[in-house]
Parts: C-alpha cells; structure tokens; sequence
C-alpha cells in the first residue's frame, strides 16, 4: 500500500478510530472514578552499624546483610502484632513495601492505604516497632551473663553479711559453712571456664568465620579467671583459718576472717565492674537504628490515576480500533478505486456516477429531471468516453450488466440511454433481463408485451415498442411475460436477428441485462460490439468482478470498460483522488434520499414507492 492509502484507510474509518478513543477513554474515566483511592506514605530509616565494629571488607558485606535482615525483621509477625496492638487494627502485610536505597544503608518503608492519616500512622508506628524489638533482640545476646553476674553479686552481698557476723561472733560452725560456700562457687566457675574453652576450640577454623562468638566467649573467660583465683585465695584462707594458730598474741582467727572480708569485698567490687562492662559492651555492638524521615499525612492518592488511566484507556481504545480496521481492511476484498479495478480487471474506468438523492417520480429519469445536475454532468462524460473507445471499433449494442445484484446497472443503463438520446440520437433501450425485470417499473411503461413475444409470436420489432413524452428519441423494449428458459431465448439465432432489426431502426441499443453470474449476460454478449460493467465501490468484490471478466473473455465480449455507480458523496477516496462531484443544494420540490435499488424492488412496487 502507498502513502495515499493509509490516509485513504484513515479518512475513511476516522469515525472508528474516534469512536474507540472515546469509548476507551470513557471506561477507563469510569473504571477509575468507582475505584477506592488509595494513599501511600513513605518514611526513611537508617541502620547504622555497631561501634565498635572495624571497618573492613567484611565488615562491608556484614553491614549491607544487616540491612536486608533488618528490611526482613520489618514485616516479621512480633513486629506486625505489635504494630497492631499499638493502633487497635490488624496490619495487613500487603500494605507494607520496603526497599534498600541503593548504596546506602536507608531502608524506605512504604506503606498504602485507604485513609490518609491512617496510612501515614502505621509507617511511623512501624519504625518505633521496629526498634523496640531490635533492642529486645539485641539485649538477649547479653542476659544470660548479666543474669549469672548479678545472682554472683547477690551471693557475695550474702557472704560478706555472713562473714561479717562471723567476726562478731566467731564460730566453727559458720566458718565450715562459708567454706562449703566457696567450694560450692568454685566448682561452677571451674566448670564453665572448661565449657568455654571446649567451645572456642570448637569454633576455630583455618577461615576464622566465628570470630566475633569467638571473642565474646574469650572474653567470657578473662572476666572469670580473676574471679575464681580471688575464690581459690579466700577458700586457703578458710581453710587455714580453721587450723588452731600457736605463739600469736593476736587472735589468729579474727585476723584471718578480716583478710577474708576484705577479698570479699574486693570480689564484690570486681562483680560490680564486670556488670558495667557487659553493660557497655551490650550498647557498643547493638545497631542503632535512627528514623531519618518520619511519614507525612499525604494529600493525592496515589491511584487510581484518572487522568492517566483516561489516557491510556483512550491509547488502548485507538489500538483496538485500529486493529478491527486492520481486520476489516484485511478481510475486505471489494473494489474501492480507479486504480484497483484497472489493476485487476485490466480495462479502464470510464464514468464516476454519484449517489443520487432526490424524490422519484413514476416514469421520471434522473438526468430528465435535473439536467444540469453533476450526476447528468457524470452521464454525458460517461457517453463521451464511450465514443472516445468506439473511434477504432464502432459501438452500436451496448451491454450494460454488473457483476453482483443490487449494483445499479439498470438505473446506469435508463439514464445512460436517456443521456444519448438527448444528443438526437435515436436510441433503444431492451430490458433483456428476463428473470427480475425493472425498466418497465424504472420508466412506469407496462410489461405486458415485449421481448418475449419477439420470440413467441414472431411479429415485428415495432410492434413492441414503448415510448417516452419528454424523450421522442428513445424508444424502450421491455421483456414482457418471463419465460422459462431465458438463456436459451438470448443464445438463439431469433435473437441474434432481433438485434440486426434494432440495429436498422436506432443509432444506439443499450441492453440492461441480468447480473455476470448467469449465463444470460454472457450469451448475449457475443452478440453485441461491446460490454460495459456496473461496479459499487466498495460492495463488488475483486474476486466477483475478476470471475465475470474472466466469463466475458472466454465468450469473446469486447468488455470497453467500468462504471463505478452510487459513489458516496462525502467520501471523494473512492474516486481515487479524483474529486469529480461536490455536495450541491437540492433543487426546490426535491430532498435527499438512497437511490432505490431497481433490482431488488419486487414487481408490484413502483420506482416512487
């Protein structure tokens, strides 16, 4: 296809490609408009790595997991059943999207929602979840020693209370009792020193991927070896104490019992230290979690986009369209153009003849009644082409025929032999048509006698003749009674001497026959000088049009051209560019109406039905 086709293609389907913008954008206006606005908050959070961490490569790599396990712990169900608990309404994951800002450790937690201040809420409210659950699960990594140090402090608290009633009031029996005291923490101490130990063999590796456990349970151990020596020092104390002393003029047993208050106490105070600095380390290796952008109370929901969903509905509305005219263009094989029918039939196109509009009268013809109009103006140009095609080979018997019913060849064939008959030329029309006759009705001239009775009753030509009032040179055969065999009648010789009888009384025979796909137009077309062939433009078929070509060339018809009839007005493409006729004001008495369709009116209609 050119250029000028596609444009062809649109101007001709505009109203399609409109009308599915139109409706497209229309669904999706109102698909839009009964759709829940939804509204969506961001805010922003910062997770920053523990202090004391080195910065390393893996510490790097540690610090972008950190980040992604924290997005994880975001949506995890304590954190959402917290959310919940907090504002008094389940929390729907779906709600809630969150994404790493690439390169950097901000976390965007996204959260939608039908109510605005609702939405902007449980973003914020998530974040402050967020982080009391973080120090929760961090704390845990530190109870279980900060548990064990102050039961430790609370046993000592009670040994120093103890010993200190012991020097008060000396007895065996409550020294036996702190010894069995001291024995009964040294043994635990001992034990999980040895735990410890069996552990860090255990988590060493050629890689070193436990590091970290490593130095915590390394660092378990520093805190417990000083305070079993000052147990094992205080249990020789003890021990010795309970040993009668000789040759000392102090009392040797409070003097040891103040030595062990005093190591009592200076465990008590070691106790203390290392709780502070479980304490310390607790906050030094927790990350701190920082929300950088609390959520605002948003104003414009976020969909539906009206706006763009009216849009793109109206993109995709001109996508379907032009889809079904692809299809209808695809599918459709009929003749549109000048250009086709000369491309595919091979013969040229002589007239253009546009729809007429105007009220019909009985026995009126169109180029009568409006001499001056374009369609009679279409007529003449028709006549003259047709006598430019005779200059090698007079035309004499015209046949003017159609591919396909319901073309308009019998309104081409009345006003063409109305329009030759105008120039004073004697002219005949023979309404050959002998199955669904209609210039009798075209005309408003009886049917009574005609073809039929040449065949039957053997008389004269003129005995069947019609005449017109406002046409003395025309002179109309009509068919007469239907006859059987109407193929058979047009083959024979009585036909073939009928036409040299009419050729003896007019300069012109214009036959109106039926429709190329019987055979009574292709009989008949042997016998005459030429054939002229009656298209609709964009109701004939290529393939209709092509087989009647096809007939008349193998009966031996000179086909001398095409009419394209009943061309819409306002629809100049199928002129091929050619714009021939122009929409004119009707004439007074007159107003627009479809051209009647000849061959489809029944014989009890008339043509002002």
């Amino acid at each position: 296809m050119e250029l000028k086709d596609y444009i062809r293609t649109i101007k001709h389907w505009l109203w399609l490609l409109i009308l599915g913008v139109v409706l497209g954008g229309a669904g999706g206006y109102f698909a839009s408009a009964y759709q829940t606005p939804i509204y969506q908050a961001s805010t922003r959070v910062m997770v920053m790595r523990p202090p004391q961490e080195s910065v390393s490569d893996y510490t790097y790599l540690s610090a972008q997991q950190l980040t992604q396990t924290y997005i994880q712990l975001m949506t995890t169900r304590p954190v959402l059943e917290a959310t919940s608990a907090e504002l008094g309404y389940e929390i729907d994951p779906e709600q809630i999207s969150i994404q790493q800002i690439r390169d950097t450790q901000v976390i965007q937690l996204t959260v939608e929602d039908p109510d605005p201040e609702r939405v902007a809420l449980i973003a914020n409210t998530l974040v402050v979840k967020l982080i009391e659950q973080n120090d929760t699960f961090q704390a845990g990594r530190f109870n279980s020693a900060e548990a064990s140090l102050r039961d430790q402090i609370q046993q000592m608290e009670g040994q120093i209370s103890g010993l200190q009633t012991i020097i008060s009031q000396i007895s065996n029996q409550n020294l036996q009792e702190q010894i069995a005291q001291i024995e009964a923490q040294i043994a635990p101490l001992q034990d999980e020193i040895l735990t410890l130990e069996q552990e860090i063999a255990a988590l060493s590796t050629p890689f070193g991927q436990n590091k970290v456990l490593i130095a915590e349970k390394q660092a378990r151990i520093d805190q417990i070896k000083p305070l079993l020596g000052v147990y094992q020092e205080i249990y020789s104390n003890l021990v010795v104490l309970g040993k009668p002393i000789e040759g000392s003029g102090d009392d040797p047993q409070l003097v040891q019992l103040q030595s062990t208050l005093g190591l009592y106490q200076q465990i008590y105070i070691n106790l203390l230290n290392n709780l502070e600095t479980i304490r310390l380390a607790r906050l030094q290796n927790t990350p701190n979690i920082v929300q950088i952008e609390p959520a605002s109370v948003p104003v414009i929901p976020i969909r539906p986009r009206t706006v763009m969903n009216t849009v793109l509905a109206s993109v995709v509305g001109l996508i379907l369209a032009s889809a079904i005219v692809f299809l209808f263009e695809y599918l459709d094989d009929t003749l549109k153009t000048p250009d086709e029918v000369e491309r595919i039939l091979g013969v040229p196109v002589l007239g253009f003849i546009a729809e007429m509009q105007y009220r019909s009268k009985e026995g009126e013809v169109y180029v009568s009644r409006q001499p001056r109009s374009p369609v009679s103006e279409a007529f003449r140009s028709l006549r003259t082409n047709l006598e430019y095609a005779a200059v090698q080979k007079p035309i004499r018997t015209l046949i003017v025929t159609s591919p396909e019913p319901s073309e308009g060849k019998t309104t081409v064939a009345v006003n063409l032999a109305a329009i030759y008959s105008q120039a004073k030329n004697s002219v005949t029309l023979l309404d050959a048509d002998m199955r669904h006759p209609n210039v009798h009705r075209y005309l408003g001239l009886p049917n009574m006698d005609g073809l039929s009775n040449l065949f039957r009753d053997r008389i004269e030509v003129q005995k069947v003749f019609r005449h017109k009032v406002d046409l003395p040179k025309l002179t109309v055969i009509t068919t007469g009674n239907l006859p059987p065999n109407p193929a058979e009648l047009l083959g024979s010789d009585r036909m073939s001497w009928i036409l040299d009888e009419l050729h003896s009384t007019a300069d012109m025979v214009i036959i109106d026959t039926p429709p190329s796909l019987v055979a009574d137009a292709q009989v008949l077309a042997a016998k005459v000088d030429a054939v002229l062939i009656v298209i609709k433009p964009g109701k004939t078929s290529a393939e209709a049009a092509r087989s009647s070509m096809e007939l008349y060339r193998r009966a031996g018809a000179r086909v001398v051209g095409v009419v394209l009839n009943r061309i819409p007005r306002n629809r100049s493409y199928y002129y091929g560019g050619y714009k021939y006729y122009s929409p004119y004001s009707d004439k007074k008495g007159y107003f627009s109406s479809a051209n009647v369709d000849l061959e489809e009116v029944s014989p009890t209609d008339n043509p002002s039905s």
